[in-house]
């Protein structure tokens, strides 16, 4: 199953690109401030089990994430 979670983009030169689903920090969901992303994984990174990487909040799962990324801080409105 996927797990996501949310870093500060100050801390991508932590992140193993290799055990996550993104190839880079530029291909990371960003929030709209660009202070924030999104990484995914289906297995545990190392980086995350061993703490290197301090994550913004918990682990999510699929849906938890869509939610965040539905909200203001993560979206712009659309237009009516």
């Amino acid at each position: 199953m996927r797990q996501y979670a949310v870093i500060e983009l100050t801390e991508t030169d932590k992140v193993i690109f290799s055990q996550v689903n993104q190839s880079s920090a530029q291909t990371m969901r960003r929030n709209l401030a660009n202070t924030q992303g999104l990484l995914s994984w289906s297995v545990t990174p190392s980086f995350i089990t061993n703490g290197s990487l301090p994550i913004v909040g918990e682990i999510m799962t699929h849906k938890e994430a869509l939610t965040l990324m539905a909200s203001s801080e993560w979206s712009e409105p659309m237009p009516e």
